[in-house]
């Protein structure tokens, strides 16, 4: 078997975030769960953006922002989304590259518009979003570069992208490829409500065709339907060869098979909590590709998380090899 080039190959939403601060009265009068992510359509997309405060935006999606965090911390990273041929797509491209991640998916011309996600922040730095899908939903097993699937160690496939069924295949696909090239799949659950509407796909491709998965305690409790977070412990051990489950404050806990380690969470001071999952996710993984033992792939995650949580946005703005050197 070749050497991988890539270190870590992310699919997932290409997403432009715009992120406002909110109070709950806000999300209550606009009918949001709170700390939920809800998928809407063009027109009530419109109605939010205008009836909320000032935004920042930046390049956004759960596994590109894991591909973003993991590139800074020197793992070699490719991503495959789907943005439109419009101005919010190059904006897209650009800051993917930048980071230093591969991105060679062909933009969608003449259909939907690059996605957006309205991020809302509350005071205590919890996030509820608003994701219109656009261009993400064209996202099919065409657009699966199989070359790049099987030259990366590991695929990490985000739970998002998991409602077109055209995505669902094409997890499918690069799962398929994946394993045949002798290489690992990965998933992040992303979002219990998102588990929740694809239960029953997301047991049969975790059982089935998953190595490493990443979830906090809602989701690895809503995948199975369980409110003990022991028992989910027990079910994920029995199904997945290793598991990385994230609980806030608590840290998070790194199963595989008899082992397991408890990770303390790095200290932090909340301000927005948007994409700490994904951060330490990258931490983990970027770790794991440098072959650290399991304890330290958590130290690198939590670390990395915590770095998220401490400012507005959830691409990383300090120097994450120096802040897991110390």
């Amino acid at each position: 078997m070749a050497a991988p080039t890539l270190d870590i190959l992310g699919i997932g939403n290409a997403i432009l975030d715009v992120q406002a601060r909110a109070e709950d009265a806000f999300l209550a009068a606009n009918g949001m769960a709170r700390g939920s992510m809800a998928l809407i359509d063009a027109e009530r997309a419109e109605a939010i953006y205008a009836a909320m405060g000032p935004g920042v935006e930046s390049s956004g999606g759960s596994a590109a922002n894991t591909c973003a965090a993991a590139a800074a911390l020197g793992a070699r990273v490719g991503f495959l989304g789907k943005v439109a041929e419009d101005a919010l797509g190059k904006v897209f491209a650009h800051d993917i590259r930048a980071a230093g991640v591969a991105f060679p998916t062909a933009p969608l011309g003449g259909g939907a518009p690059t996605a957006r996600c309205l991020i809302l922040v509350s005071p205590d730095g919890q996030r509820t979003m608003n994701t219109y899908l656009g261009a993400c939903v064209s996202f099919g097993e065409e657009d699966v570069d199989e070359a790049m699937v099987a030259s990366a160690a590991i695929t990490y496939l985000e739970g998002y992208l998991f409602d077109p069924p055209e995505a669902q295949a094409a997890f499918r696909r690069a799962a398929g490829v994946a394993h045949q090239a002798g290489r690992q799949v990965s998933l992040s659950l992303s979002d219990p409500f998102c588990v929740g509407r694809h239960r029953d796909a997301f047991r049969s491709l975790v059982a089935h065709q998953v190595d490493i998965l990443f979830a906090n305690e809602a989701e690895i409790a809503s995948l199975y339907e369980t409110d003990s977070f022991e028992a989910a412990v027990e079910a994920v051990r029995r199904e997945v060869k290793l598991a990385a489950l994230t609980r806030s404050e608590k840290g998070s806990v790194i199963i595989r098979g008899d082992e397991t380690h408890v990770i303390a969470a790095a200290p932090a001071e909340v301000v927005d909590t948007t994409g700490a999952g994904d951060a330490y996710a990258a931490g983990f993984l970027a770790a794991l590709a440098q072959g650290h033992a399991l304890a330290e792939c958590g130290r690198w995650g939590s670390v990395a998380a915590a770095e998220c949580i401490g400012h507005f946005g959830a691409r990383p703005q300090h120097d994450l090899k120096a802040l897991v050197a110390r």
